[in-house]
């Protein structure tokens, strides 16, 4: 530990680029996580909340399907996931540690079931008079999602994805027990396993002040969202 600030400033000048490199190492997990809860999270979501009983797409296997996968993605020990995940990986991509991509696979499946879920309970919020409206105006499927369900359920939307990417900053600093970079990583490395704790402090410092501004910007834009 530095015995003064000024020492302070001065060792976390020198740990900077690391710093900063572990930084882009998340932003790119943190990347690949997003778009995979949007691109595939949003629609499975959707599809659970379609295909639910009562609802205009009802149907019985594709929902229990769809609901296990959710179910058991959430339930796995997230730790163990990466481990189990790792053959896959190797054989996909070439390489199962030490590069922020191969760590982004078993982030991309967390957030696709955690984000499903997320949208799934915000549609499931949405008055039942939204979607009987929308049927007796004649909307199809693709017009009661867009038209009708997303847009009531916006605000909600919003804060379930700030609420998930909160948890993708968690589960991208368990990647660096695995080698798998990031912040967590850098913190593990130069601050514990050095003993340097105001290093590892440093790195949980900047993780919390991120965890801040991700969750003002939602809830602010949430906030804005909402017409009710």
């Amino acid at each position: 530990m530095p015995d003064t600030f000024q020492e302070y400033v001065t060792r976390v000048i020198e740990y900077w680029p690391a710093l900063f490199e572990s930084l882009w190492e998340t932003g790119i997990m943190m990347g690949f996580a997003m778009v995979a809860a949007i691109v595939l999270g949003l629609p499975l979501g959707t599809l659970l909340f379609l295909t639910a009983r009562g609802q205009p797409m009802q149907n019985v296997f594709i929902y229990q399907l769809s609901n296990a996968f959710v179910n058991i993605v959430r339930s796995f020990p997230f730790l163990l996931l990466v481990v189990a995940m790792q053959p896959f990986i190797r054989a996909v991509y070439g390489r199962a540690t030490g590069d922020p991509v191969a760590a982004s696979f078993p982030m991309m499946l967390i957030a696709i079931a955690l984000y499903a879920r997320f949208v799934q309970q915000s549609l499931l919020d949405v008055p039942k008079g939204v979607t009987e409206t929308a049927q007796s105006m004649g909307a199809s499927i693709p017009q009661l999602v867009w038209k009708f369900l997303f847009v009531e359920s916006r605000s909600s939307l919003i804060i379930g994805f700030t609420t998930a990417f909160v948890s993708f900053i968690s589960y991208s600093t368990i990647m660096g027990v695995v080698g798998g970079g990031g912040i967590g990583d850098f913190a593990i490395r130069y601050g514990y396993q050095r003993y340097e704790t105001d290093i590892m402090y440093t790195a949980i410092i900047v993780i919390i002040i991120i965890v801040q501004l991700i969750q003002w910007w939602g809830l602010r834009l949430a906030k804005k969202l909402d017409k009710r």
